[in-house]
């Protein structure tokens, strides 16, 4: 994953959105040489990133009102992340993230890949809040948002977690092409 992520840059910037404890992404690219923003809304979880990864920046917020410099990262990654947000304002927060990349810029993330209007309830022992379309209507986002789609897998969970939408995408410009799976 993290080769996806940068590649084989150097000095890469990227964008951890929901980055929890900081670990792997932020701890190992860092200790690659790369800029780590890493960023969630539990202030639990930055203080166990500044831990785990020292040389990585945090930030607790709100990722999806966060205002960063347009074109500022080469990365976005967000691993089980945007299912937390209400899926009717997925869209737009692609949007968001795509100004947020550079062209040619990679966005990685695990999004939903079957249907799920807004859902809060227990879950591993904590109140949680679940939101996501389809596999289908993600692609239709992603390309709607300004990217070519060079992966889209949905693939099963070995847990109860379920069915989760793999996408690998780059914000128009320096764009590779490749067909989409399902």
């Amino acid at each position: 994953m993290l080769t996806t992520l940068v590649g084989g840059q150097e000095r890469s910037r990227v964008l951890d959105l929901g980055c929890g404890a900081g670990v792997p992404l932020a701890r190992d690219l860092t200790g690659l040489g790369h800029y780590v923003l890493g960023v969630d809304a539990s202030a639990r979880q930055i203080a166990l990133a500044r831990s785990n990864a020292p040389l990585a920046q945090f930030i607790h917020a709100d990722m999806t009102t966060m205002d960063l410099q347009e074109a500022s990262f080469d990365a976005v990654a967000a691993f089980y992340s945007i299912t937390h947000v209400p899926r009717s304002e997925h869209a737009g927060f692609l949007k968001q993230i795509a100004q947020w990349l550079r062209p040619g810029g990679v966005f990685v993330a695990s999004l939903g890949a079957g249907a799920l209007p807004d859902w809060r309830g227990e879950w591993m022992g904590t109140e949680m809040f679940f939101s996501h379309y389809d596999a289908d209507t993600y692609v239709g986002l992603l390309r709607g948002a300004g990217f070519a789609i060079e992966r889209a897998e949905p693939l099963d969970q070995d847990n109860e977690d379920g069915r989760f939408l793999w996408i690998v995408a780059r914000r128009s410009g320096l764009v590779r092409p490749v067909s989409t799976r399902f």
